[in-house]
């Protein structure tokens, strides 16, 4: 029997694994009909997995937009660098400051991996940074304050990626070539606008934000945004002011209540809809 993952293998900034019965009983309710479920912007592709447990008999690609196959890929380096920071760090008490000669021979295992070769530091970040912050690259790592929550077991990612059909594209080709195929619903989880997007690839402007609507007229998809857009909020003022037509009108939506840290509160927003099956039931 595969194996079942309820939150991503690695870390990822915005992984939707509070999403997972929520989503699950949309996708089994609303969708059983659609036979390709298409993620345009994969992230940690948990979304992607989630979509093949529950309808294995389905096509499901996942776009891996962020490079997590390549993290993944880097697992046994990333078990190897821990293991050695593990053993550097085993007298610094849990979540306490790592400092003086122990931060000196934690960088220095940083720098000599560097050197060999990719080393996840995104990953890494959760074990020998303060909760929350991420480094994307040695310098970053080097300029933080270091703290001992190292993961004390190995990751594994065995099965995770089996089933999916894994590419690498910009999400307005695949998006392209997949719109008017039959049976198709698209995932659609763009990075949060307003937020801090830092593990993501490049810049991410408002107008990027604004071209992913395009994705959502007349197609079966499902959304995710956060109340931190105001998107929602700018598709019903633009649809009452007969500007523009809002893709969300008759979407379903459910909404979560997330936690960033201690002081942040905010909630996480999907909408779904499925124009498709009203047509065909019309």
């Amino acid at each position: 029997m595969a194996k079942i993952y309820n939150q991503a293998p690695l870390p990822f900034m915005g992984q939707k694994r509070r999403w997972n019965n929520d989503f699950k009983t949309a996708l089994k309710n609303e969708f059983a009909d659609c036979t390709i479920f298409v993620d345009l912007f994969g992230g940690s592709g948990l979304l992607s997995h989630f979509t093949k447990t529950v309808r294995p008999d389905a096509q499901v690609v996942y776009n891996d937009f962020d490079g997590y196959v390549h993290r993944i890929e880097a697992i046994p380096t990333t078990n190897a660098i821990l293991a050695e920071i593990r053993e550097i760090v085993k007298d610094v008490p849990r979540t306490k400051r790592i400092t003086g000669q122990h931060r000196t021979q934690v960088l220095e295992v940083l720098e000599r991996y560097d050197k060999q070769g990719y080393v996840d530091y995104i990953t890494l970040s959760a074990s020998i940074l303060f909760s929350s912050n991420y480094a994307v690259n040695l310098e970053e790592m080097k300029g933080n304050t270091l703290y001992n929550t190292v993961r004390t077991s190995d990751f594994n990612a065995d099965q995770y990626l089996d089933g999916l059909i894994v590419v690498h594209e910009d999400y307005r080709d695949l998006f392209a070539r997949y719109k008017d195929v039959s049976g198709v619903c698209f995932l659609i989880d763009p990075p949060y606008l307003s937020t801090q997007a830092t593990t993501y690839s490049g810049y991410w402007k408002l107008r990027d934000y604004l071209d992913v609507l395009h994705t959502l007229k007349g197609t079966n998809y499902f959304y995710f945004t956060s109340e931190k857009s105001s998107i929602i909020e700018l598709c019903d003022w633009l649809d009452q002011e007969e500007r523009f037509v809002n893709p969300f009108r008759h979407a379903k939506q459910v909404t979560i209540k997330s936690r960033l840290n201690y002081n942040s509160i905010y909630n996480d927003i999907m909408l779904y809809n499925h124009p498709n099956k009203q047509n065909d039931a019309s």
